[in-house]
């Protein structure tokens, strides 16, 4: 069964709309949240981003619904030490449901102190020494360590949750693929690709959780919801590492000045028909997926939820009961 959650994107959505948006999930039915985890936005018109450890607190006092980061990155701009006591803290005030989602990162949130920007396979090593750290600091036991990429000196976190709090990496290729097997609890990815599934099963994943995430645009027509898609987030559409080495907002809307309508339309379900994101939901439950995160692109939020609760819920609770099926 493939569970159905919300993503919030603090990239597009300032703080007090992100707790509006997460109780409105709550009420169309959705079954847990994702939150994105951004220093700068992907450009300028998206034109948010929160810290997200602030807006964790509130959504902990409005919703009851689990939440994971859609990804924290440990590594450069945050030293891991400070993201397990951040994460410690929002897990205890989600009791527990909180789920620490973590990558790599990019050079758009991480090289804000100028410090260089390490290649994808060091940015791995940090990542493995960084979740290391972490895990041995939510023991709640003093913890000294000195490491390739960091230093913890008598460290110790007096607020911790009752149970260690759950690791997920994120991973879009095979390498990626096989750390988060090997050192996570679960993956996530917005990848419906079976052999990425299976490389994290086989390195070590089998059983573990997998999310996976899509963005859509509901709109009054199909033509409108290209239109706003392509204006807030063409950026998705940029091929290979782009997203993980431009540094500014100002150099993706460069770059993003190559992908066209058509692309965006072509690449995710647009517009008033509920076809499309039935079938992108079933794409990632086919895939593998264990939860499936939707985020609405644009301001037209509360649109969106009365949308899905009425013409795409009740779909994919007809379909619950069959081989594959969604809830």
């Amino acid at each position: 069964m493939v569970s159905i959650g919300y993503f919030l994107s603090s990239e597009e959505h300032g703080p007090r709309e992100l707790v509006r948006q997460a109780r409105w999930a709550e009420q169309a039915g959705f079954d847990r949240l994702w939150i994105s985890d951004h220093y700068h936005p992907w450009n300028r018109e998206q034109g948010n981003s929160p810290f997200v450890w602030s807006v964790i607190g509130a959504l902990s006092e409005v919703t009851s619904l689990p939440i994971t980061t859609a990804v924290t990155c440990p590594t450069v701009r945050i030293h891991p030490a400070v993201v397990a006591q951040a994460a410690a803290t929002a897990a205890v005030q989600c009791q527990g449901g909180f789920t620490l989602g973590v990558g790599t990162g990019e050079a758009l949130n991480e090289h804000i102190f100028g410090d260089p920007w390490p290649s994808a396979p060091e940015r791995l090593e940090m990542l493995e020494e960084a979740v290391e750290v972490m895990r041995a600091l939510w023991t709640g036991d003093e913890v000294s360590h000195r490491g390739e990429h960091y230093t913890v000196e008598n460290a110790r976190l007096y607020t911790v949750p009752s149970s260690p709090v759950p690791v997920y990496v994120s991973a879009f290729g095979p390498k990626a693929a096989e750390v988060a097997g090997r050192i996570g609890d679960g993956l996530c990815s917005t990848m419906p690709d079976p052999s990425l599934l299976e490389k994290f099963r086989a390195a070590g994943g089998a059983g573990k959780p997998t999310q996976g995430g899509f963005k859509v645009c509901h709109a009054p027509s199909a033509e409108a919801a290209v239109k706003t898609a392509h204006r807030l987030w063409a950026n998705e559409q940029l091929p290979g590492e782009l997203a993980q080495v431009l540094p500014t907002p100002r150099h993706f809307e460069q770059a993003s000045t190559l992908v066209t309508e058509d692309m965006m339309a072509s690449a995710l379900p647009v517009g008033p028909d509920p076809g499309p994101y039935l079938d992108r939901v079933r794409e990632f439950a086919d895939a593998g997926y264990d939860e499936v995160y939707v985020s609405q692109i644009g301001p037209d939020q509360e649109q969106f939820f009365s949308f899905w609760a009425e013409s795409v819920a009740p779909e994919l609770d007809g379909a619950a009961t069959a081989p594959g099926g969604v809830r």
